[in-house]
């Protein structure tokens, strides 16, 4: 399932999933939108329509500094 969203709102509906440890993965896909893998299996892939790249790269590496695993499964 494919959410376009502005990253404002990207990172309000990502911040209750990181205080339960409920992200398996994350990673920027071959079409440059964000992936999110949860632990129970689920997919959201997101494209982020008010950023550039190097913005969605900085998100993906604040997720690994708080401890979600980064890259292709």
């Amino acid at each position: 399932m494919k959410k376009t969203c502005k990253l404002s709102d990207f990172m309000k509906s990502v911040d209750p999933w990181l205080s339960e440890n409920y992200i398996r993965r994350a990673y920027i896909n071959d079409q440059g939108h964000f992936v999110l893998m949860f632990k129970d299996n689920i997919q959201n892939t997101y494209e982020i329509d008010d950023c550039n790249e190097s913005q969605i790269k900085k998100v993906l590496m604040d997720l690994k500094e708080k401890g979600v695993p980064i890259g292709v499964p």
